[in-house]
């Protein structure tokens, strides 16, 4: 026990001196950082099965907020969805680091954003925090440095609303091969509780250079992101007190013990082995395994994944959490996409091809491809846009014909995720 109170000390300590990720207000003037998870969208999408509307009451809570890229994208959103003030959506920013806090508060405020409470703290403390209940959880890489990550995450469970669910990322197992080693080596060079921040960061760098090529970090062209940037991101990659990395089956235990279900993968492509492997009874085989055990092949198979981002809800509706492009009445959305702008590139059907964390993929698109998509804008359903399209044709368009188009095109640019699904 008094080793997990020091290593909670050292933790903090640490986001106290380099709070992370590092990020400049002044920013705020010319971009809006939108990752994964806790895009409108991609909540919409894989935990309220389309169907939320969020300019009618909402709230959400940011679990281990850091310097607020999460509260930050997700207040905007919200507020751009007329969503702001007290009756409407409100984001709770919660972390344990006052200097992170700090950061993100200077971000809110060069925004104008008046929608985030922001509280000092830690996640195992919600109750006694009392908060309150959340339509919506974002746990964004907070987890896998608790002492104990289902503590965590049940935490976090008893503050959701039961018909609302959780955005988390956890480090990859397999995309962070090396950096284990390279932590290791680190604690034996420089004892955390022996060098101050600055120092560590120092002979991390050093050891950094003395690298061999046979050595695995070195290696590993999946985390170098983190070698030519700034002290806070080496020291949370390299030395951090209390680190673990998981596989997709230790994700499903864990949402498992949290009595949750994991809806979806971003970006799922990354999590479909259909997508990279060729040879027909190898993909019969795959094809016949559950979801969640192709998930787990595909990692095994791209041994790249450094992270997992994921959408969770209770297990009593995970079978009806995931928005379907299911009928007429579904409404495709883009993922910060212009579809006008996609169809004039297309110029008919053709090839899409993207390159997701060092995966290269290429997608054949239907010949009606750049016809939906001009007609895409977040308000028409498939029925509309159908419509719109029989019209336009001398012979008209079959429904079931323009379905199949669509799901072909919805197959390659949700694989992507880059079109999600909403209802009216």
């Amino acid at each position: 026990m008094a080793a997990t109170r020091d290593e909670d000390a050292r933790v903090r300590a640490q986001y106290e001196a380099l709070p992370y990720p590092a990020r400049d207000p002044a920013d705020e003037k010319r971009r809006l950082i939108a990752g994964s998870p806790s895009h409108l969208a991609e909540i919409n999408h894989y935990v309220f099965a389309g169907a939320r509307d969020f300019a009618r009451p909402f709230r959400a809570l940011v679990a281990g907020g850091g310097t607020g890229d999460g509260a930050i994208m997700l207040a905007q959103q919200l507020a751009w969805a007329g969503a702001g003030g007290e009756t409407g959506g409100t984001v709770v920013y919660l972390d344990v680091s006052r200097a992170a806090r700090s950061v993100a508060e200077a971000r809110a405020e060069a925004r104008g954003l008046d929608n985030i409470r922001f509280v000092t703290g830690s996640l195992l403390d919600l109750a006694a925090l009392d908060l309150g209940r959340f339509d919506y959880i974002d746990c964004c890489g907070v987890l896998h440095h608790l002492a104990d990550p289902g503590a965590g995450l049940a935490a976090l469970v008893a503050a959701l609303e039961p018909g609302g669910g959780l955005g988390l990322m956890l480090y990859g197992e397999y995309g962070r091969t090396g950096v284990y080693p390279a932590q290791a080596m680190l604690r034996l060079l420089a004892a955390p509780e022996m060098e101050d921040a600055g120092a560590r960061v120092d002979l991390a760098r050093r050891l950094l250079d003395a690298l061999p090529e046979t050595n695995w970090l070195k290696r590993n062209p999946f985390v170098g992101d983190h070698f030519a940037g700034d002290d806070a991101g080496l020291y949370d990659l390299l030395l951090h007190s209390r680190d673990r990395a998981f596989t997709v089956p230790g994700i499903a235990r864990l949402a498992a013990g949290a009595g949750l279900a994991v809806t979806g993968f971003i970006e799922p492509a990354l999590y479909d082995p259909l997508l990279h492997v060729g040879d027909r009874d190898l993909r019969e085989r795959l094809a016949a395994l559950p979801w969640i055990e192709r998930c787990a092949f595909a990692e095994l198979l791209l041994g790249s994944l450094k992270r997992h981002v994921f959408y969770a809800v209770p297990e009593a509706r995970a079978g009806a959490a995931v928005a379907r492009a299911d009928g007429p009445a579904a409404v495709p959305v883009l993922r910060d996409a212009d579809g006008p702008a996609m169809a004039r590139r297309l110029k008919g059907g053709g090839r899409i091809k993207a390159e997701v964390e060092g995966v290269k993929l290429a997608f054949e698109l239907p010949p009606l491809a750049a016809a939906i998509l001009a007609r895409i804008d977040g308000r028409r359903s498939l029925g509309a846009i159908q419509a719109e399209l029989a019209a336009a044709t001398p012979r008209g368009l079959d429904w079931l014909v323009f379905k199949g188009a669509f799901d072909r095109l919805y197959g390659a640019l949700n694989a992507l995720n880059v079109m999600l699904i909403r209802r009216p």
